[in-house]
Parts: C-alpha cells; structure tokens; sequence
C-alpha cells in the first residue's frame, strides 16, 4: 500500500486525483494539503477523519511515501523541495519550472536518494505526441507548436509545449526560424532554438497540442486532445509506484513507459 499526499486537493485536477487515490487500492490517501483551508470546517463537512488537513506548509507532519502535486507554478517548486527534504517521493503535475529549478530540484533528490517524477503532462496521448514528434523531426526538422488549454491556465507556453520543443531540439538541433516582419508584435509567437510556439487561451478548451512540420512538397500535423482532466489520472497512477521507489528526479513520463 502507497500513502499518498494530494497537494492543491481543492482544485480540479487535485479533485481527480483525490478520486483516483481513493478508486485504487493499492494506494492510501493519508494527507491533503491546500494553503489557507478552514481545515476543521472541512473535516466537518465529511472528510475522511483518516485524511489529514493542511493549511500550511510548514505544518505538515505526515507519514505519505508519495507528494501528488498540482498546485500553481509559483508554489510547485517549494513543495516539491519540501516533500524531498522530509523524504516524501514527489509526483509534480504542476508545470512552469524553469531548468535551473529543476536542476536544483534533481541534485536535492541524488543528496537525499528521494526521487520523483516531474511530468508536464500525464495524459499518455500527450506523451506518445512527444515521443512521435522527436521521430518526425529527425526527417523533418521544419516545425512550429500550437498548443490551446482554457483560459484559467496560468502559464505559456504549457510545460508540454516547452517540453515537445526540446525533445525535438535535441535531434534537430538549434535552427533559425525563417525570417518575419512582424507588422503586429508577436504574431509569430515565442522561440525555442527557432522553433515556434503559439500558445492559445481560450473557454471549452482543456488540453490540446498540434505540432506542424513542413517539407518541400508536404506537411505532416500531429495533434492530441484532452477533453476531460479525468484523462490525466492514467499517466499519475502510473508514475505513483514508479516515483516510490526512485531514488533521482525522473523529468518526462516517456522515461517510464
């Protein structure tokens, strides 16, 4: 049995995994953190008494193997430093780390030999959409990035986005982007290595991503769509087990399929 901590429990994608802990028998649901809860209004309301509750960081005291996190990009990188340190195995949904916290993130967990899974998304559509546009661009290194979620999300590009980027950076290499006179500032996007990313807000929308390459005389679209944050809890229930028993940051859930 595998105890699990769910930080940002009361968001929706901390509901889903809450739900999925709860479904799956091999895990317990020992822990829920939030920042600023009413804790005793909500074990009130029906909690499980065997959850505990917290409204604090620094408040936690919790005998979890497993961190499931998916809070908010400026908090992440905290919590999943505070889940090392105490020996807690993080699994970070949440996206928006830059390279040098996650290489902090990765020498804290070799220290501790407490390691995790840092995944930008854990739906498997997405992570086979990675794995098959690192394919393409061996053959076809001309390419640009759409990605579109809804307009709640804080971040852009996604952390998928970036990610897809540089997978396909590392077989291309770094390119220019062909040259553009932007008549409005920014219509062609960001730039990772030239290659172009376009980051679409919209409602209806949850978690979609095309990646577009172009050849002389064809063109090849790949796309993967997430209709329901439902979709993502196949990926996290994967990563549990595997993240209980790392002993470094595993970044990608590629690297464990």
């Amino acid at each position: 049995m595998i105890k699990v901590l769910v930080a940002g429990f009361m968001g929706s994608m901390g509901q889903k995994t809450v739900q999925m802990v709860n479904k799956n028998n091999d895990f317990e649901l020992v822990g829920a953190y939030n920042p600023g809860i009413d804790t005793v209004h909500l074990q009130g309301m029906g909690m499980d008494d065997r959850v505990k509750l917290f409204a604090n960081l620094d408040d936690i005291d919790t005998d979890a193997d497993v961190w499931i996190d998916f809070t908010v990009p400026g908090a992440a990188f905290d919590n999943a430093k505070f889940a090392i340190e105490h020996g807690i195995h993080p699994v970070i949904g949440t996206s928006g780390m830059t390279d040098d916290q996650v290489a902090q993130l990765s020498k804290l967990a070799e220290e501790k030999q407490v390691g995790g899974i840092l995944a930008p998304n854990f739906g498997i559509s997405a992570v086979l959409l990675m794995k098959f546009a690192k394919e393409a661009a061996k053959y076809m290194p001309g390419v640009e990035i759409i990605e579109m979620h809804h307009d709640d999300k804080l971040d852009a590009p996604s952390g998928t986005a970036l990610a897809t980027a540089k997978m396909i950076a590392e077989v291309r290499g770094k390119q220019d982007a062909p040259t553009t006179e932007e008549t409005l500032k920014g219509v062609r996007g960001g730039d990772y290595d030239g290659i172009k990313i376009h980051s679409v807000r919209l409602p209806g929308y949850v978690a979609h991503e095309q990646v577009l390459f172009g050849s002389k005389g064809e063109a090849l679209t790949i796309r993967q769509d997430s209709f329901d944050r439902g979709s993502f809890m196949s990926g996290v229930e994967l990563a549990v087990p595997a993240a209980a028993k790392a002993t470094q940051l595993i970044v990608g859930l590629e690297n464990i399929m």
